[in-house]
């Protein structure tokens, strides 16, 4: 048989979708010919798959070999063809057989040795194959743990190709390897931050819990050493163990970046804080040839937390406007969309001003009304909106360090301070069983203003004049509702208050 049929996945963002590898062995000069839009590391794996070939007992033809990568539209990168490339061409030349090599997916990179060498983004392409239909999907035995974590799919783990040539039925014997791995740091296992430690600041660690409660984005603005930092880091041990699907989710993004995916599902909401100096590329994700996922991307299903947010060129904070309504982030290339989830708790941090003593009792501060407007005008208005809770932080006074060695004054502790969110959240889960959303952060405005929910006039009586005298945008308006219907269900109410939506809205009018 002169033509062999084998499946591979390409992946655009977290999407994998199938490539059918078509190869074909005629006579003429001898020669190695690649096609179906490969890009130059692509390209190479001419050179890798004969070396490979060669070095591990079962080498091709001195033959014409022209291998297709189908649909030819389709932009293809990376070395992870490397084996479907090289099965299929020892399939053309009867090695192997070619029915067992048609009905497996192929995924791994070749070394000249013959080897296979893991390879990134295993989850996210074996759960492309997976939808694709595929039973059976071969990997390098390094990335055999990973690919399992994917249900219903068969996960083949081989070494070498002279190990995926036996599989396939080839009459070779077998040659035992040294298989080769990644060189992945270890997964930091450190202690959750406790909530306790954080002394005074009773404000703040109720807007804490309640952001953990109705995943609401939160801006603090206070001096330096205030504990906005302290504050930020504490989320994230708040919040819920993830569903599966967002497990699944949360582990792609990590197996695409590159970063360790152990053999169960990373259940921890991620937490990122990308530097001040980074770009809206980094930031939001996007590249030339590869498209990768951003530190928006990576906090997905946790928090995204920017320090010093004013120091941010404002160009890549206002990247972030559009992925806070959406949820997800479109990178637009000329040959294709790649589509990555977006869907974190926004968390910014600022001084007050550049010299960040503005409004401190002892510290005079150095800078004119002028800097002090420049410096949080580079937070943009629409971006500001878009945060649901903006509160002011304040330094410690001698005397609070003192009432925190009494143990009844302390903060509440995280384990307790979980167990709140974790009820608030049931609430409003069992509230909005019959709707599309399980947050109120997820509500829409239109669903917060139906007659069937909205509080009555004389509730809404606070945020109604805010809104009338230009205080308030509408999106303002549905924002602070949402923070309402979440201090409601802390505090085990049925409907918000007055005095629920008269929190909400000192949480937001707070700067």
């Amino acid at each position: 048989m002169s033509v062999a049929r084998t499946r591979v996945v390409t992946l655009l963002g977290l999407t994998g979708s199938v490539v059918e590898i078509e190869a074909d062995i005629s006579d003429g000069l001898p020669g190695f010919v690649l096609i179906g839009l490969p890009d130059a590391s692509l390209g190479e794996a001419r050179d890798r798959v004969r070396a490979a070939a060669s070095n591990s007992g079962c080498p091709l033809p001195p033959r014409k070999l022209t291998v297709n990568l189908s649909p030819a539209s389709v932009p293809k990168h990376g070395s992870s063809f490397d084996l479907g490339i090289a099965v299929a061409a020892l399939a053309a030349a009867d090695l192997v057989e070619s029915a067992s090599v048609e009905r497996v997916v192929h995924l791994g990179e070749l070394g000249l040795d013959g080897r296979l060498r893991p390879i990134t983004g295993v989850l996210p392409a074996v759960l492309g194959a997976a939808h694709s239909g595929a039973g059976i999907v071969m990997v390098p035995s390094a990335n055999v743990d990973e690919a399992s974590l994917v249900p219903d799919i068969r996960v083949v783990g081989v070494a070498s190709l002279r190990e995926a040539a036996i599989w396939h039925g080839g009459a070779f014997e077998p040659v035992p390897v040294d298989p080769l791995g990644l060189a992945h740091p270890s997964r930091d296992a450190s202690v959750v931050p406790e909530l306790s430690d954080v002394i005074g600041n009773p404000v703040a660690v109720k807007a804490l819990i309640a952001a953990a409660s109705g995943g609401h984005h939160l801006l603090m603005v206070g001096p330096p050493g205030a504990g906005k930092s302290m504050l930020a880091a504490r989320l994230p041990g708040l919040l819920p163990d993830l569903d599966v699907d967002s497990a699944l989710e949360v582990s792609s993004i990590r197996s695409l970046c590159g970063q360790p995916v152990a053999g169960d599902l990373e259940r921890r909401p991620p937490f990122e804080s990308p530097h001040h100096s980074c770009s809206a590329a980094s930031l939001v994700g996007g590249g030339s040839a590869v498209l990768r996922p951003g530190a928006a991307s990576r906090a997905s299903r946790g928090v995204l937390f920017l320090d010093e947010a004013p120091e941010f060129a404002p160009a890549v904070l206002d990247c972030l406007r559009q992925p806070l309504e959406s949820g997800e982030i479109q990178v637009h290339r000329s040959r294709a969309v790649a589509v990555f989830p977006a869907r974190f708790q926004l968390v910014l941090a600022a001084n007050p001003c550049p010299c960040g003593q503005f409004g401190s009792r002892d510290l005079a501060c150095t800078c004119s009304p002028h800097d002090r407007r420049r410096y949080l005008g580079r937070l943009s208005g629409p971006l500001v909106d878009r945060i649901d809770m903006q509160l002011r932080v304040g330094r410690i006074a001698s005397a609070q360090f003192r009432l925190a060695a009494d143990p009844e004054t302390r903060t509440i502790s995280t384990a307790a301070a979980r167990e709140r969110v974790l009820a608030a959240r049931e609430r409003a889960r069992h509230r909005l069983r019959e709707t599309p959303w399980r947050l109120n952060s997820e509500v829409t405005g239109m669903f917060l203003r139906s007659e069937a929910v909205r509080p009555p006039l004389g509730v809404t009586a606070a945020i109604d004049r805010a809104l009338e005298s230009g205080a308030l945008t509408m999106r303002g308006y549905d924002r602070v509702l949402r923070v309402a219907w979440t201090l409601a269900d802390l505090d085990e109410a049925d409907r918000p208050t007055a005095d629920h939506v008269a929190s909400a809205l000192a949480l937001r009018r707070s700067l």
